[in-house]
């Protein structure tokens, strides 16, 4: 079982033994009924079509029994899907890699943490960043893979808990389109884990899953040649990281037919996080010279200030690059206090 399944089910059950799910549903029984003694009045405005008065009484009858057996209409429906991810997981021999993916970062961290700490206060401005870009990766992958099982069941328990209040909607005309609405974020949802799993396959299939056969290459994909073993696996977890965040944005392009829509955001995506680590490597740089004594650093050849832009005020903010500034400071504090 994938670790964001079992958070999903332990919030589920946790749900269960409240009395939350029964006053929702019973609160659907009587909007349900309600929307019915409406339709019945719709068919005899109609001059009393039979024909309507069948087709309505058909849909509320469905719609009720669909609502009695929710809690385990919902869990089977996620659980159809999970299954799917997890038969793609077993065929394809990745073993959830993302998960082992942490794992091996733990056990690397473990084995190697205290040298990585040590070449922080005593390397080079140069190598500093590389050792940053490190702790960067080693950072955000963790964030991002337990962030990813936390919203997965965030939002599972939201759809769970509101679904009997909008499907009890669903046969009226007009407003129905809202739990039509509500089925397609229910198939999105459902659709993350079959991505995960799809991800982890192709990383699997690639080879590029084990810590130990990038450490053999000293390369990712062929690229990225010539990099220190530290920088190359801190570089691996960021694109991990940005694979496992851009799981819900594939899966609703998916589910809506927007596949195209789904290309632009990956890229996007990787033109923001390329502009956003040479700012953070910018200010870390800066934060550092700055703690050690130094002076911030000279503009750019040919650079312009902005039109009507004061000389010595700071016209615009990034927050990668003052995260960078506040480690580059925090670093530069600690070093200069073993110096």
């Amino acid at each position: 079982m994938f670790f964001y399944e079992s958070l999903l089910t332990r919030a589920l059950d946790g749900i269960d033994q409240t009395a939350i799910v029964a006053a929702i549903l019973n609160v659907s029984y009587a909007i349900l009924l309600l929307c019915f003694l409406f339709g019945l009045y719709q068919s005899f405005a109609r001059g009393g079509d039979v024909r309507y008065l069948g087709v309505t009484g058909l849909k509320y009858l469905s719609m009720g029994l669909a609502l009695l057996a929710y809690p385990a209409a919902f869990r089977s429906v996620n659980g159809m899907f999970n299954d799917v991810a997890r038969f793609i997981d077993t065929r394809s021999g990745a073993a959830d890699a993302f998960k082992s993916w942490l794992d091996q970062l733990f056990t690397y961290w473990a084995t190697n943490g205290s040298i990585m700490s040590w070449q922080l206060l005593t390397t080079t401005i140069a190598a500093l960043l590389n050792a940053l870009l490190v702790v960067v990766g080693f950072i955000i992958f963790p964030i991002s893979y337990t962030l990813f099982a936390f919203f997965y069941a965030l939002y599972g328990c939201i759809l769970y808990v509101v679904g009997p209040l909008i499907l009890a909607l669903y046969p009226v005309l007009g407003i129905g389109q809202m739990a039509r609405t509500y089925l397609i974020n229910l198939m999105i949802f459902n659709g993350w884990g079959v991505i995960y799993a799809i991800l982890g396959a192709l990383i699997t299939a690639i080879n590029i899953n084990q810590v130990s056969s990038l450490v053999a290459d000293q390369s990712f994909l062929g690229q990225f040649a010539g990099l220190g073993t530290n920088t190359l696996l801190g570089l691996v977890s960021i694109f991990y990281s940005l694979a496992i965040c851009l799981i819900p944005f594939i899966a609703s392009r998916i589910v809506k037919g927007e596949v195209g829509t789904t290309l632009v955001t990956m890229v996007a995506t990787a033109i923001t996080a390329t502009k956003m680590v040479p700012a953070a490597m910018s200010g870390a740089s800066s934060g550092f010279g700055r703690s050690m004594g130094g002076s911030s650093p000279a503009p750019v050849a040919g650079a312009t200030p902005p039109q009507g832009a004061t000389p010595g005020r700071y016209q615009g903010f990034s927050v990668a690059h003052a995260t960078g500034y506040a480690a580059g400071r925090t670093v530069g504090a600690i070093a200069r206090r073993f110096r």
